[in-house]
């Protein structure tokens, strides 16, 4: 039987990159961000969303992906932008995975409402969808 994998081809074959860093060279920072949805968590998982926040969400991580990280970096922090949420404030267990040297970021995606999660180079990994203000003390 003949194998069906085909090997790179083009001006990047065999080339190996460091994290952080994309074929062309660029920094995670001149990247726009990927958002991987894996961890979302129990309550704060999208399928606990109705649909208007289901929405909200596609629409917020659309508009993101259209930026690169410094843009958002950039950006307010209840605008495009992001903010640091210290890891004891969140009321709900955190993955095993989650150091406590990792920031937790919150993106607003519906309104007021946060989306958290951690950033791994250019990938945000969206952790809780905090739909109703309930995840961690908002004041």
């Amino acid at each position: 039987m003949k194998s069906k994998f085909r090997p790179p081809q083009g001006p990047n074959r065999g080339k190996h990159f460091s994290a952080g860093q994309s074929a062309t060279g660029e920094s995670a920072q001149q990247q726009s961000p990927l958002f991987c949805l894996r961890y979302l968590q129990g309550d704060y998982c999208l399928t606990a969303c109705n649909e208007e926040h289901r929405a909200a969400f596609a629409s917020k991580i659309h508009t993101l992906s259209k930026l690169t990280w410094a843009e958002i970096a950039r950006s307010p922090r209840h605008g495009l932008g992001y903010e640091i949420i210290p890891q004891e404030k969140i009321k709900t267990s955190l993955p095993a995975h989650i150091t406590k040297d990792m920031n937790i970021i919150a993106f607003r995606y519906h309104a007021m409402s946060p989306m958290l999660g951690y950033r791994l180079d250019r990938t945000f990994h969206v952790l809780f969808l905090d739909r109703d203000f309930t995840l961690y003390d908002h004041g």
